[in-house]
């Protein structure tokens, strides 16, 4: 406790948390001091972090505005905690920041693009309307005077920097300030020339518009009986360019044998989509026009998003779309140099808008961001990237006395970027805030000042500190999970590898692709059967050249359709199947649970209403579904929670106070499953089950062998914990990637390709070690096991890295090196293979 007298709270006093799996856990967390929180996938760490500490500290913080302010923003609940005190205001930088829109760039999140646009919009030299020469760089437009033209003598107002914004005045008219337009792609509207327009050859003609075209066309003199390979160009232009004139024509309905005669104005192919896309109201019905057009960068702005008066200042002689065309660490380098040439009376200005612009780069430098250009979309960022300009934003704002809370501050950070990551934790202690992390990197736990461990489980078997204090002090506990790793004495256990002369003997994935984003045109061998790892700093092409070029190759060729337009040619004899697993959440309700995801769902129904209570009661299969059953608890249909509506609250979802949360009705209790030889009426009923673990089920159910061999599959991907009844949606991003291979154990995968987005996120060392397992259970049943991967032990145990760089963005793009770990690591172009 603080002494009486005033001297200042040094730490917060977290007392009776029973967030999510947490036991009632007491704990006291050091404030201005960079913080750790450790422990295995599922032991509450997350919970603690943010579902306490941050939904606490801001949660207090906006009780303390007004209740006008408040009505207006979405508002947290208590959290089920006895009791929390002397928790600052609070910040959270999310696992996965939200994918920003179209409108978004790098150069608007990370807000270097307000700089930019002032410093062209004060001291650029603007452009007379009236005669088009340039006048040089004066105050005028800072001080809202005219600008007099030299050569014609008119006046004129230059460019705020709002005119200069491609989501303000500045837009291109032509695109609105996105970029991108769509046109309509004349390959798609006739597919096929080998049949005639009679028998469907122009497709938007069967689907968007009435079939009497075909009739109409036949009236501009198009032959519409012979296959449309034969037709004359002139014949063609009519079809996709002709002009819209009234013809008379006699109509004959498919249904009926009389002749209706009617004035039909033509629709040409290509205005038939252009005039359907013009009517779009919905998402489905741009579906149905979407696979007639094409996405292609705006003509008239080149892509660029600014209208023609938007890039006409200059700078130093270039304009505002050549500064934002530079990569960050080129631009920050042309920003320091451009007060110099400037005349006197404007060069003070320009020095302070400079001066603020390299000040927010620093941080983004710092945390390896130096090869994104400004003008690069948002949404093409990797989530580490976003992740990063998050933080940069954080620590600019200069803030002091508030609590941040990372969650996993490292994913996606390739080990060289570690070190910058770690200099932003630690200025935002010496501005006086404090920093709780969330990690399992050893490298950033080791780093830390005060470690908490949760444990030792996951799940039921977590949920409690096993140990705290200092990194050396938790090393040095007997009781603590993590401190072998800290100290390097443990090692992440290894898998059989194959030999480097044996590596493609099961055959090869090979392809050739032409540039995209950052990467360059390419030729890569993948070989079949093995535990491949693709590495490289983040922004060196592996999203692009794996998630964007391989995996949609491999399907395009496995279903017999044309691969992306950069690929070149892609050779996969053999394969059927490329499947992506990523961290997304599964199912977005509460509806879907672990139970339904893993299948044994259906079959414990099954199960329950071939007992003697379910007979005598007449309840079939059906009845004991909780989604439209009638054994369903009617209080809140079978959801386990119910939502209450507070006045000036946010709405608070608790459990339903009928069912408790199980979802089934008071009469589903009736109904037991004794074990094999029991009497009827023992046993566990259907709610109760639901409410056990993976683990605990498998006890259970011996005797239903489809639901034990299901179950035994989640218990050997590590996770047994799940209880059977969880909603999916609540499962952490590990949780669910190991889930969504649930249903891919166990058998033959030789025609099959997995691809494995980082999916050691959020996973502790022993949880890797359980990821390695399951990847060579794959890789045992003939599959091959592709992984983007920055951990270190995965790259180890790899039988073929593929690294690409060297550096990120303009300086990656290119496969550095390809081989073992080993031929890796003895490479010296490799970055990766410094740390390997």
């Amino acid at each position: 406790m603080p002494a009486r007298g005033g001297a200042a709270p040094d730490h917060i006093e977290v007392r009776g948390a029973r967030v999510h799996n947490l036991k009632g856990v007491d704990v006291d967390i050091p404030l201005n001091e960079l913080v750790g929180v450790a422990g295995v996938s599922g032991s509450g760490k997350s919970s603690l972090a943010l579902g306490v500490l941050y939904a606490e500290g801001s949660r207090r913080y906006l009780e303390s505005l007004s209740t006008y302010t408040r009505r207006r923003m979405t508002q947290a609940g208590h959290a089920a905690v006895d009791d929390v005190r002397y928790v600052p205001a609070a910040l959270a930088l999310h696992q996965r920041p939200a994918v920003p829109g179209v409108r978004s760039t790098f150069g608007t999140m990370s807000e270097l693009l307000n700089s930019l646009r002032l410093l062209f919009s004060r001291v650029a030299s603007h452009r007379c309307p009236h005669c088009d020469s340039y006048v040089p760089p004066s105050t005028a437009v800072a001080t809202d005077q005219p600008i007099a033209c030299p050569a014609c003598g008119e006046k004129f107002f230059g460019p705020g920097a709002e005119d200069l914004a491609f989501n303000s005045t500045g837009a291109c008219p032509a695109c609105g300030g996105t970029g991108i337009v769509r046109t309509v792609n004349e390959a798609s509207l006739v597919p096929d020339e080998s049949i005639s327009i009679d028998d469907g050859a122009v497709l938007p003609w069967g689907s968007l518009m009435w079939d009497l075209m075909k009739q109409v066309c036949g009236a501009m003199g198009v032959r519409t009986n012979v296959p449309f390979s034969e037709l004359t160009p002139e014949e063609r232009d009519i079809v996709f360019h002709g002009p819209a004139v009234k013809k008379h024509i006699l109509y004959r309905p498919k249904k009926g044998d009389d002749f209706a005669e009617l004035d039909f104005t033509y629709f040409n192919a290509v205005y038939t989509v252009e005039n359907a896309l013009a009517k779009v109201k919905d998402e489905k019905g741009l579906k149905r026009v979407s696979r007639f057009l094409t996405e292609g960068p705006c003509p008239d702005c080149g892509g660029t998003r600014l209208s023609e008066a938007a890039r006409a200042p200059r700078v130093a002689g270039i304009s505002l779309v050549d500064a934002t065309a530079m990569t960050l660490g080129e631009l920050v380098a042309w920003v320091a140099a451009v007060p110099a040439g400037l005349p006197d009376d404007v060069r003070p200005m320009a020095e302070s808008i400079c001066e603020s612009f390299r000040h927010t780069a620093r941080r983004l430098l710092d945390l390896g961001l130096g090869y994104l250009s400004l003008d690069r979309a948002a949404a093409t960022l990797s989530t580490g990237e976003r992740q990063r300009v998050q933080l940069a934003r954080a620590v600019r704002n200069r803030t002091t006395g508030v609590l941040y809370v990372l969650d996993e501050p490292s994913i996606g950070l390739h080990p060289a970027n570690v070190d910058g990551l770690l200099g932003v934790m630690r200025d935002l202690l010496v501005d006086g805030n404090s920093v709780v992390m969330v990690d399992h990197d050893a490298r950033i736990l080791a780093e830390a000042d005060h470690l908490i461990e949760l444990g030792p489980g996951a799940g039921a078997d977590g949920g409690r500190v096993i140990c705290q204090g200092t990194v050396a002090e938790v090393a040095a506990d007997p009781a603590s999970r993590v401190g072998g790793f800290l100290t390097g004495e443990k090692d992440v256990l290894s898998r059989p590898r194959a030999d480097a002369g044996e590596m493609f003997d099961l055959g090869t994935i090979s392809m050739e692709t032409s540039a995209l984003h950052t990467v360059r045109p390419l030729y890569v061998e993948v070989p079949r059967g093995r535990l491949v790892v693709v590495t490289g700093v983040s922004g060196s092409g592996k999203t692009t050249l794996v998630l964007e070029t391989l995996v949609p190759a491999l399907s395009a060729a496995a279903a017999g359709e044309r691969p992306p337009a950069h690929v070149r040619w892609v050779d996969a004899e053999g394969v059927r199947r490329a499947n992506l697993i990523d961290a997304t959440p599964i199912g977005i309700n509460v509806r879907s649970t672990v139970a339904t995801y893993a299948g044994v769902h259906d079959e414990l129904r099954r199960a329950y209403a071939r007992t003697d209570e379910a007979r005598a009661a007449g309840y079939k299969a059906g009845d004991f579904s909780y989604n439209t059953g009638r054994l369903r608890c009617p209080t809140c249909d079978g959801t386990g929670e119910v939502s209450l509506d507070v006045q000036f609250l946010p709405d608070v979802d608790i459990p339903c106070p009928d069912c408790r949360g199980s979802r089934y009705a008071a009469a589903a209790d009736a109904v037991h499953r004794p074990r094999k030889g029991e009497p009827a009426g023992t046993g566990l009923t259907l709610p109760q089950l639901m409410a056990l673990s993976v683990d605990e089920a498998l006890d259970a159910c011996p005797d239903l062998r489809r639901v034990a061999t299901r179950l035994q599959v989640l218990h050997d991907l590590g996770l047994g914990y799940l209880t059977l009844g969880e909603a999916t949606p609540a499962l952490s991003g590990g949780e669910a990637q190991r889930l969504k291979l649930a249903s891919e154990m166990g058998r033959a995968q030789d025609d099959a390709v997995f691809v494995f987005d980082e999916p050691t996120i959020g996973l502790h060392p022993l949880d890797v070690q359980t990821l390695l397992a399951v990847f060579q259970r794959l890789v045992e049943a003939g599959a091959t096991v592709i992984v983007i991967e920055h951990d270190l032990d995965v790259i180890r145990n790899a039988d073929y890295v593929i690294d690409m760089g060297p550096g990120g963005g303009e300086e990656g793009g290119r496969i550095v090196c390809a081989g073992t770990p080993e031929e890796v690591a003895a490479c010296p172009d490799s970055v990766t293979g410094r740390y390997l």
